[in-house]
């Protein structure tokens, strides 16, 4: 199924209908975009997703929203409308995936589940990206990502030891559903090859939240304690985490033998590696204060400039600890690509981050910009269902629809 190519990439040709918002299912449908796919956003004719409203924006666009959805097509229904839900059923029959994040249920009482649609498309691949999936019993609850961090475990380690539960920097609980979501669509995609068959795709952000503990899991199941928070410094490896030098922090991670050895050397203290008490993982371990003492006391005299050359020298684990900002600006950035720029005539230039996945050593182009609200719902309903302009514009008299003069 699909239609003629629509761009470079994997994809190409294999169509989506998106009725997800906010992040986890937007997240999932612009990576699907940069692999090629043709991805179609459906959003309510009145306000669309609701992330076009959070500030600060870019012309008429939201960061949040041009963080998460270019390389799509807008088209405004009103869902609740019977002719708006009809015309969602029959956009679904020409698709090949359908993604949606909303509370379980609320896509059946829209006359749009899996059931319905796939008797009108056998091999529809349908994606569910919700709180706790359809089957917890804390299906019915609301969820935002900081909600699954606090359920799955994260927030508790996610400070230095007796400080306030954190959460993580980035959304990643809704990360998460949106990247477990999207395995999903594409081994369902490889299986739909072999058997011609769609299926549903059900993923909990909690649940892909907490498939990324891995070996902290493994130390509650090991040992039967859960991990205790450590900050910057891993539970198990000595020395790893954030070391203060005379003007900040250096990041260092002594993650094998032969690192703690450079590092031992770079500190000006070969003894230490002879020295029973830290010669071996478990004994630095157990000696883990006073070791950390010793580092700590070393590196306070010399500023992160001096850490940095030294440790690259010998070469040990180490970064410094950038902002945002810095982050972006960084040679690795710029000679990685993953800065990218598009145009939109309403906006003008934005730059985008590009998503970090490689072919041929060249990253994806996600060049085409976020649409303004119901900006293809023309073109959409015209090149899909061969609805006329008259049609269209009784739609959108009605309220069915909404067309971007």
């Amino acid at each position: 199924m699909g239609n003629e190519q629509q761009g470079a990439g994997p994809l190409s040709g294999i169509r989506v209908l998106d009725f997800s918002r906010i992040l986890s299912g937007p997240y999932a449908t612009q990576i699907l975009a940069d692999l090629g796919a043709e991805v179609i956003k459906v959003e309510t004719v009145d306000k669309g997703d609701e992330t076009r409203h959070f500030p600060p924006f870019q012309g008429d666009l939201s960061h949040y929203f041009i963080a998460l959805n270019r390389g799509k097509k807008s088209i405004a229904l009103n869902l609740k409308s019977e002719r708006g839900a009809q015309l969602a059923r029959e956009l679904a029959a020409k698709v090949d995936i359908v993604v949606e994040n909303f509370r379980p249920g609320v896509m059946d009482k829209l006359g749009l589940g899996y059931d319905v649609l796939a008797k009108d498309n056998s091999g529809l691949l349908y994606c569910s990206i919700s709180g706790f999936g359809s089957d917890s019993p804390l299906s019915d609850k609301p969820a935002f990502d900081i909600v699954a961090q606090a359920l799955s475990g994260i927030m508790s380690i996610n400070r230095e030891a007796g400080a306030a539960p954190n959460r993580l920097g980035i959304p990643l609980g809704d990360m998460a559903g949106g990247i477990f979501g999207l395995f999903g669509i594409l081994a369902a995609l490889v299986e739909r090859e072999r058997t011609g068959k769609g299926q549903r795709i059900d993923v909990a952000m909690l649940d892909g939240l907490m498939g990324m503990l891995g070996y902290l899991a493994q130390i509650y199941f090991v040992t039967g304690k859960a991990p205790e928070p450590v900050g910057t410094k891993h539970p198990n490896i000595v020395p790893y985490g954030a070391y203060p030098a005379s003007d900040g922090h250096v990041i260092v991670a002594c993650l094998t033998e032969q690192f703690w050895h450079n590092f031992a050397r770079a500190l000006e203290k070969p003894e230490l590696i002879s020295d029973p008490r830290f010669a071996e993982y478990a004994a630095r371990l157990e000696n883990r204060a006073l070791l950390e003492e010793i580092v700590e006391e070393r590196m306070r005299g010399n500023d992160k400039g001096y850490w940095l050359d030294r440790l690259r020298e010998f070469d040990v684990p180490s970064a410094p600890i950038l902002d945002v900002g810095e982050a972006l600006e960084q040679a690795h950035t710029s000679q990685s690509d993953l800065v990218g720029t598009s145009y939109h005539e309403a906006v003008g230039e934005m730059q985008y981050l590009r998503t970090p996945i490689r072919f041929a050593g060249k990253p994806l182009d996600g060049s085409t910009p976020p649409p303004l609200l119901g900006e293809q719902t023309a073109d959409v309903l015209s090149d899909f269902l061969g609805i006329d302009e008259r049609e269209i514009e009784e739609l959108s008299e009605q309220s069915v629809a909404f067309q971007r003069s």
